[in-house]
């Protein structure tokens, strides 16, 4: 003989305030809910509204630099720490908790343009064009806690003087070397005055690198002759080079998957590639209107953000061709970093108005404690927007922003440039022999060669 119970839990039927009416169980059964479809409309309908109406992404400016915002490293034992170096050769540690300065770095005669972080968190590394590499000792998580406002400097624990500029720096992960980029790529260790060991592929000057973050040994550079290419510090020479049509400004290794790296590039577009296969980008991401300047990945792998000349910064999805999200201020200026937080909730950018903005990684998200109900209504709204964001209205919400003017008017000129350039390609392909015209794919037309 079979017996039915009725067992609930506990947990969902208690009421968590006094003033909560008591939870009842609901019968999901289609047959009863005939209009359940029309009224989850509805409600993904009101939750994009609601989206739109609650997106307050710009959290704050941190103010203290004179000059432009040149880079920016992230502090990898500390939540709140980010660095900041300007034109000027000021380095600061902020606290994004409070927005304030906690501690300067000063000596550097020219611009910072390359500062990181080892992985424990304990040493910065700084270089610039006064042709000197630095080594900082970071100062401890205690001082990012106290409420003192006075602003401490510390002092370099070593300096290399080199024979160039410096373009870039970038530590190794899980280890005690670093890469520095100018006239070539230099690997450099903590106890050593003089590089262990240079690269130079081409006689232009490197802008770019980055380690990998799965593989320590391999590290990706990108140079003014348009030129990506990967090395391997366990050879004694290069592995690839990847010549394209413009030049990358900044490069990014996505940290959940090590193989695939994103270029940002000159000619507006960012180009995700397979360091397997580098004859063809796996993804082109196309929004902005003005050279890409810096890219930066969340920790999740998910998306990454990128800051352009054009003044804005935009969310990419990972294998997305258009932004999910762009952020603009009246008073932003020409952006030239850009950094995500370590833990994916907030995008730091640094412009050309010597102002570092602090801006949510979700536009309508809430911050602070959330209590239960409100944390299972959030993801009720998130499913039924997921459910009917294919749909006409649904999408045309969830898609819509406000634009400045001139990028605005720069969108529809881009569009109308390339509506012009397909139709001349569709008519020169159709009033020629059949098979001598063939159309390049994008994702291969801006590449001039691979060279092993």
């Amino acid at each position: 003989m079979k017996v039915k119970v009725i067992s609930r839990s506990t947990d969902e039927f208690t009421r968590e305030r006094s003033q909560d009416l008591q939870r009842v169980f609901r019968n999901f059964d289609p047959n009863i809910r005939t209009q359940e479809k029309a009224v989850e409309y509805v409600r993904a309908l009101n939750a994009a509204k609601l989206e739109k109406i609650f997106a307050r992404p710009f959290v704050g400016a941190m103010d203290g630099h004179i000059d432009a915002v040149s880079c920016m490293a992230k502090n990898p034992n500390h939540l709140k720490g980010i660095f900041s170096g300007s034109m000027d050769g000021d380095i600061r540690l902020w606290d994004i908790a409070s927005r304030r300065t906690v501690c300067k770095f000063p000596g550097h005669q020219g611009a910072v343009k390359g500062l990181a972080a080892s992985t424990d968190g304990r040493l910065l590394v700084s270089c610039g064009t006064d042709c000197t590499v630095r080594l900082w000792n970071v100062p401890s998580s205690d001082l990012m806690e106290t409420n003192d406002s006075t602003e401490k400097s510390a002092q370099p624990l070593d300096e290399y003087v080199w024979k160039n500029a410096f373009w870039a720096v970038d530590h190794q992960w899980e280890g005690d070397r670093f890469a520095t980029a100018g006239a070539g790529v230099h690997i450099w260790n903590h106890n050593k005055s003089a590089p262990e060991r240079s690269f130079e592929w081409g006689t232009d000057t490197v802008i770019s690198v980055r380690f990998n973050p799965g593989e320590p040994n391999v590290l990706a550079t990108t140079a003014i002759d348009r030129s990506i290419v990967l090395y391997d510090l366990r050879m004694s020479s290069e592995v690839t080079k990847l010549i394209m049509r413009t030049r990358c400004n900044s490069i990014a290794w996505n940290p959940m998957e090590p193989i695939n790296f994103t270029a940002a590039n000159e000619d507006c577009n960012c180009y995700t590639y397979d360091a397997r296969k580098l004859d063809e980008a796996k993804c082109v991401h196309k929004d902005h209107v003005s050279a890409v300047m810096d890219i930066d990945y969340s920790p999740t792998g998910r998306e990454f953000v990128t800051g352009s000349y054009d003044r804005t910064v935009r969310i990419f999805p990972f294998n997305g061709g258009h932004s999910r999200e762009i952020y603009h201020t009246k008073r932003m200026q020409r952006v030239f970093c850009v950094k995500f937080s370590c833990d994916a909730t907030y995008v730091i950018s640094g412009s050309d108005d010597t102002n570092l903005r602090l801006w949510k990684a979700k536009a309508s998200e809430q911050l602070g404690v959330l209590l239960p109900r409100e944390q299972k209504k959030h993801e009720y709204h998130e499913a039924v927007k997921n459910r009917y964001k294919h749909l006409p209205e649904v999408k045309r919400i969830v898609r819509h922003r406000h634009l400045p003017k001139p990028i605005y008017k720069a969108v529809a000129l881009r569009r109308t440039m390339t509506e012009a350039e397909r139709r001349r390609e569709e008519r020169r392909k159709a009033h020629s022999t059949p098979g001598s015209v063939t159309t390049e794919p994008l994702r291969q037309k801006r590449i001039i060669k691979v060279v092993e």
